[in-house]
């Protein structure tokens, strides 16, 4: 188990105004911060999924890394590792680049994701699935090894977040399977960072706010020499929502 030498988990608070077109000033005040983290390997940003603020803050973000030519690449959770646009040139068009990515539509609306992507590859820089793909996962759900790759009282508080995440509607057998996947991913997340590090820049990597935990996500996998900065996006614009209501109803479905 490698040594986890992430900087801890940030928490900044995101108070967006609702305009998607032109960045608010507070959304500008925070992307500068975010910018000022720099140099780093790689910059986690830990999003609500269905926060718009959050992913427009996204797209600050990589607006403003490289326009000062400190992004080297962007890793997203929402396409499979594998995946990337680096072949795209700057012009092509949204098919495109949602080809190369393998974009499934239905777990990731393109209409919350798509401008921050586009914003990366109008810049020049390559936009790479970072998520364990789809095919890998029953053979995570069975793979005992992934059991040790956190110590053990983070292992548990990783079971008990997927409890909580779940609304504590899974069955316990679930409870180990569902947890091997969760590390498997976070694992494919942090070779896809390593991966793709470039000296003197930062790999941006967008996903959900638990993959960028310090403690429990991405960083425990990373190298020791891997310089991440690891940030949990708060505040939303989002309306209140009741998941595990949705959950409850998805799980009665025949």
């Amino acid at each position: 188990m490698k040594r986890n030498l992430a900087a801890p988990a940030l928490l900044l608070a995101v108070a967006l105004l609702a305009s998607c077109a032109t960045p608010s000033p507070e959304a500008a005040r925070e992307a500068e911060r975010i910018a000022a983290l720099m140099p780093a390997d790689a910059i986690l940003l830990g999003e609500q999924h269905d926060a718009p603020s959050h992913q427009r803050m996204h797209r600050e973000v990589i607006r403003l890394l490289a326009e000062r030519g400190q992004l080297a690449a962007v890793a997203i959770e929402m396409a499979e590792q594998g995946s990337s646009t680096a072949d795209l040139k700057r012009s092509a068009g949204e098919e495109l680049v949602q080809a190369a990515l393998r974009w499934n539509e239905a777990a990731w609306p393109w209409r919350a994701y798509g401008p921050a992507v586009m914003q990366a590859v109008r810049a020049g820089v390559p936009v790479m699935g970072a998520n364990l793909p789809r095919g890998a996962m029953r053979g995570a759900m069975a793979n005992a090894a992934l059991d040790g790759q956190l110590p053990g009282p983070a292992l548990k508080a990783l079971q008990q977040a997927i409890r909580i995440g779940h609304c504590e509607l899974l069955p316990e057998s679930q409870i180990q399977p569902m947890t091997r996947i969760q590390i498997a991913r976070d694992k494919a997340m942090a070779q896809t960072l390593v991966e793709a590090r470039v000296p003197g820049k930062a790999v941006v990597l967008l996903a959900g706010a638990g993959h960028v935990d310090a403690v429990l996500g991405v960083p425990q996998h990373l190298p020791k020499d891997f310089e991440a900065r690891s940030l949990a996006l708060t505040g939303s614009d989002a309306p209140v929502k009741d998941h595990c209501e949705d959950l409850r109803r998805q799980m009665k479905k025949p």
